[in-house]
């Protein structure tokens, strides 16, 4: 049974937007599973930490979920019961009377429906049943490549859906005849299921394209070289070009999402150049000696002095 979305997170309930996104990213960052390769613990939590963002970063769930029309997992809350008692006494402070209904009368307004149903010689009333609404969170990568996932439909009720590879954020699933039940004999609803997917540490969706920040080192930027470039399929190696430098994009053909058309998007890879940490003094050594001998001004184009 999922747990309460705030506890989840660690915050209030009043706690702001900035402050739910902040501690989101900070903790996903923590358990995502491509940072914790073979730990289960750590994607169970990184799952739970998902879903709990779907719910409180959407205004208008969250709000659903304060006001208790929908439970931890986004399914709908069955509303409060109500007694005929209740009907008959109307809203608080005001009193109706209750009358005595006939058996004779209550034949002929189920018989006045079955009419409208089927015509005039028409049996009894037939309804198609419901919709049910639910929000299915999605990491990104299942998102990405396809899965198979298991939806909560409330207790004991559980739904597998299968996640089509490249379904967007928002995107809503329509499974037939997974919702209400029909009344006489009519088809059941739909199950009409909204995709949320969570945001990735490195990897940025943009349309069908991905986009990555990769660090590389300063000698690898200088001399050029093979590097290993994570992709939403798995680790390719890439060229970097001899002098590249930070900002520069590099493209790697069909290594994002599948297109509407089968065909798939590019993974658009932008290079960071990273010194050590803490320095290097035979590097520092070497650009006192280098850097008058060899002046530039990355800056000029700016205006800058």
């Amino acid at each position: 049974m999922a747990r309460n979305p705030y506890e989840v997170l660690g915050v209030k309930p009043e706690a702001s937007e900035d402050e739910i996104r902040t501690v989101y990213r900070k903790l996903a960052k923590k358990h995502h599973p491509d940072l914790n390769p073979g730990n289960k613990e750590a994607e169970a939590r990184f799952k739970e930490i998902a879903s709990a963002y779907d719910l409180v970063s959407d205004k208008d769930k969250r709000a659903r979920f304060d006001r208790g029309e929908i439970d931890e997992s986004g399914a709908e809350r069955p509303p409060p019961q109500q007694s005929w008692r209740g009907f008959a006494e109307g809203p608080p402070g005001e009193k109706y009377q209750a009358h005595e209904i006939d058996p004779e009368d209550l034949e002929a307004l189920f018989g006045m429906f079955g009419r409208g149903a089927h015509g005039a010689g028409g049996g009894g009333l037939r309804m198609r049943g419901a919709d049910h609404h639910f929000t299915l969170a999605v990491e990104f990568l299942d998102a990405v490549n396809g899965a198979k996932k298991r939806l909560e439909l409330g207790p004991g009720r559980t739904l597998d859906v299968t996640v089509p590879e490249g379904v967007r954020d928002g995107q809503v699933l329509r499974l037939k005849g997974q919702g209400g039940d029909g009344l006489g004999g009519a088809p059941a609803g739909d199950a009409l299921i909204e995709i949320r997917i969570a945001p990735h540490p490195i990897f940025r969706r943009d349309g069908d394209d991905i986009r990555l920040e990769l660090p590389v080192t300063l000698a690898e930027a200088v001399l050029g070289g093979r590097v290993q470039v994570p992709t939403p399929s798995g680790a390719v190696a890439m060229n970097v070009p001899a002098n590249a430098n930070t900002g520069q994009v590099l493209r790697l053909r069909g290594k994002g999402v599948k297109r509407a058309d089968g065909g798939m998007g590019d993974e658009y890879v932008t290079l960071k150049i990273v010194l050590p940490e803490g320095g290097d003094n035979e590097l520092a050594e070497f650009l006192r000696t280098w850097a008058p001998k060899h002046p530039y001004d990355p800056r000029g184009r700016m205006g800058v002095p």
